[in-house]
């Protein structure tokens, strides 16, 4: 599946997990993307969209 939110754009951003003791390793922060169905020009069509933009209702469920 795609890691890229389809509405929004939002993708996987990569950055650094710190320990309690400072040990630092690589990791990556991944938006929450959902497989749905939504209305698009009148159609029902399955997208990735992020669950941001299905909370602030930036796409129509179907």
């Amino acid at each position: 599946m795609s890691k890229v939110c389809e509405v929004c754009g939002k993708h996987p951003v990569a950055g650094r997990s710190i320990s309690h003791s400072h040990r630092v390793t690589n990791r990556t922060f991944r938006p929450n993307i959902q497989r749905v169905y939504c209305v698009v020009d009148g159609q029902r069509k399955k997208m990735n969209v992020c669950t941001s933009c299905l909370k602030s209702g930036k796409v129509a469920r179907s």
